[in-house]
C-alpha cells in the first residue's frame, strides 16, 4: 500500500498510487474551477500534492496553462529572485560494471576510451577549473567497485579541496555516484561534501530492471531508496532527478514529486534539487531507440510546474539542453545550471582527442562559462558562485526553513554579488565585466536592509583591492 513514511522503495513510490493519480488527472485536465482553484492555492508558495501537480501538467486550457507559466515565474522570482548558481561537471572515472542500455559507460562498450583520473590529473583538471572562475564541482563517476571505490573518491574530495591556485578554490564539492551504504555515506559526509546526488532514472520498476538488466545499479529497491540511506548517514542535502525520455514522463514526473514528499514526509527535509535531463546522443547511444522523448513545450511545462508542486527546491538544468531551451525555462523555475562543461574523463586542462572519445553524453551547449555568464548577465540575471549557506551549516532542514520563510534571500542575494564580483575581477572578459558590474549595482541598490547593503557595498570595495570570500 502507498505510504510516503515506509522506507520501503514500493511503498512510498507506490505503482497503484502513480496509476490512480494518472488517471485521475486525465479525467480533470479540463476541470476549470478545480485548477484554478489549484493555482489560487499554489499563490501562498507551499507546494502542491503529486496528483494536484498532475492535474496541473496535463491541463489542456489554454489561458490556464499561460497562468501555470505565469505563476511558475512569479514563485521563481519570490524564492531565488535573479540568482543563477553556476557549476561544473568533474568526470573522474568511466570505468563501469553495470549494463544501463542509455548509457555508453555500460561494460559492454568495448570501443569507448576508458579512462580514470590519478591525483595528479585532479590536481590539473581542477587548477584549470578555478582559472575559469569555478567554485562549485560535481563529481561524476562511472560505478566499479574496483577502479572507483569509495576510498578514491573521498581521496579524491581531499585533494580538490586542497588545491588553492591564484584567488581560486573550489568551495563546495556536490558528489553523483553510485548509490551505496550508510557507512559510505557517512564517510562522504565527514569528507565534506555538499549534496549527494543521485538519479533515479525511471521510477517504473518494470522499465527501471529493462534499463538495467545487469550490475549492482540492476536492484531496484536499494538504488531507490538511496537517498534514506545517505541521509541516516548524515547527509543533509540530496538531490533527486529521471531522465526523461527512458519512460512515460507522466509517470515519471509523479514518481519524482512522490519521492520528494516521501523524504519530507520521512525525513523532514525534501531534496535540495531535482534535476530535469532529457536522454541526448552518445558513443553507442541513439535517443532514437527509445520511443518516450519528450518535446521542448512538454520539458517546459514539467520545469514549470515542478517549481509550483516544490517551490523551495533547486532546479539544475546542464548542457545537454541547447541554449534555446535553457532561455526558456530559466524563466520558468530553473535555478542551477552548468556552463563551460566537459562530459569526457578531464579535458579541462587540455582538449580530449576525438579518437579518445570518454564522454557521457554529448553538448548541447559547448560555450566557455564566460560566453554564459556574458549571457545571463544580458538577461538581468546574477550569475552566482555563493557556497556559503553549505559553509556557514545552513544545510538540511536549517537550509529549508529559512528557503520556506522567504529569508533565504538576505543571505543568498549579497552573496551572489559577492561571488559574481570575485568573478568579474579574476576571470571575466572585458564585455562581461562590464555588464557584470551593471548587473551589481542594480542588484545592490535592491537590497531591502540598510545594514546588509551597507556591509554588501564595503565588501565589494574591498574586494576590488584585492580581498576574497566574503559572506554573510
Amino acid at each position: 500500500m502507498y505510504n510516503p513514511k515506509s522506507s520501503v522503495a514500493t511503498e512510498f513510490i507506490n505503482d497503484e498510487e502513480i496509476r490512480e493519480t494518472l488517471e485521475w488527472a486525465d479525467r480533470h485536465k479540463s476541470d476549470r474551477a478545480l485548477i484554478e482553484g489549484l493555482l489560487d492555492r499554489a499563490e501562498d508558495c507551499k507546494g502542491l500534492s503529486h496528483r494536484e501537480a498532475m492535474v496541473l501538467l496535463d491541463c489542456d486550457l489554454p489561458d490556464l496553462n499561460s497562468r501555470i507559466e505565469q505563476l511558475a515565474m512569479k514563485i521563481k522570482q519570490r524564492f531565488y529572485g535573479n540568482r543563477i548558481v553556476m557549476f561544473a561537471p568533474l568526470y573522474l572515472s568511466n570505468y563501469c560494471v553495470n549494463g544501463c542500455v542509455y548509457c555508453p559507460y555500460h561494460y559492454k562498450n568495448k570501443h569507448i576510451a576508458r579512462k580514470k583520473l590519478t591525483q595528479e590529473d585532479i590536481i590539473r583538471e581542477v587548477t584549470a577549473l578555478q582559472d575559469m572562475g569555478h567554485k562549485r564541482l560535481a563529481l561524476e563517476t562511472g560505478e566499479d567497485p574496483v577502479n572507483n571505490p569509495i576510498e578514491y573518491i573521498l581521496e579524491s574530495i581531499k585533494t580538490i579541496y586542497s588545491i588553492k591556485h591564484k584567488n581560486g578554490a573550489i568551495r563546495r564539492v556536490n558528489v553523483n555516484i553510485a548509490a551505496t551504504t550508510v557507512e559510505n555515506y557517512r564517510k562522504l559526509k565527514e569528507a565534506g561534501i555538499g549534496t549527494y546526488i543521485l538519479f533515479q532514472e525511471t521510477y517504473h520498476k518494470e522499465a527501471y530492471e529493462q534499463l538495467h538488466p545487469t550490475g549492482p545499479k540492476s536492484n531496484y529497491a536499494y538504488h531507490t531508496e538511496a537517498m534514506d540511506r545517505a541521509m541516516d548517514g548524515g547527509i543533509d542535502d540530496v538531490g533527486i532527478g529521471v531522465l526523461f525520455g527512458l519512460n512515460r514522463y507522466r509517470y515519471d514526473f509523479t514518481g519524482l514529486l512522490m519521492h520528494a514528499e516521501h523524504l519530507e514526509a520521512a525525513k523532514g527535509v525534501g531534496p535540495h534539487t531535482i534535476s530535469v535531463p532529457r536522454i541526448r546522443a552518445a558513443d553507442d547511444i541513439n535517443p532514437e531507440d527509445f520511443t518516450d522523448a519528450i518535446s521542448d513545450d512538454i520539458f517546459a511545462k514539467i520545469v514549470a510546474v515542478l517549481r509550483i508542486a516544490v517551490p523551495y527546491t533547486g532546479i539544475i538544468i546542464s548542457t545537454r539542453e541547447s541554449q534555446k531551451t535553457r532561455e526558456k525555462v530559466l524563466h520558468l523555475g530553473v535555478s542551477q545550471i552548468s556552463g563551460g562543461s566537459r562530459t569526457s574523463v578531464g579535458g579541462y586542462a587540455e582538449e580530449e582527442p576525438e579518437e579518445e572519445n570518454s564522454a557521457q553524453f554529448d553538448l548541447s551547449d559547448t560555450r566557455t562559462l564566460d560566453q554564459v555568464v556574458n549571457w545571463l548577465l544580458g538577461m538581468g540575471y546574477i550569475p552566482s558562485f555563493c557556497t556559503a549557506c553549505y559553509r556557514e551549516g545552513r544545510t538540511g532542514d536549517r537550509f529549508m526553513s529559512l528557503v520556506k520563510s522567504g529569508q533565504i534571500a538576505n543571505c543568498c542575494q549579497p552573496n551572489a554579488i559577492m561571488t559574481l564580483k570575485e568573478y568579474l575581477e579574476d576571470y571575466a572578459s572585458e564585455d562581461t565585466r562590464i555588464k557584470g558590474e551593471a548587473v551589481i549595482q542594480k542588484e545592490l541598490a535592491s537590497i531591502p536592509n540598510d545594514r546588509v547593503r551597507a556591509r554588501a557595498a564595503q565588501y565589494l570595495d574591498e574586494l576590488k583591492a584585492g580581498k576574497r570570500d566574503f559572506r554573510f
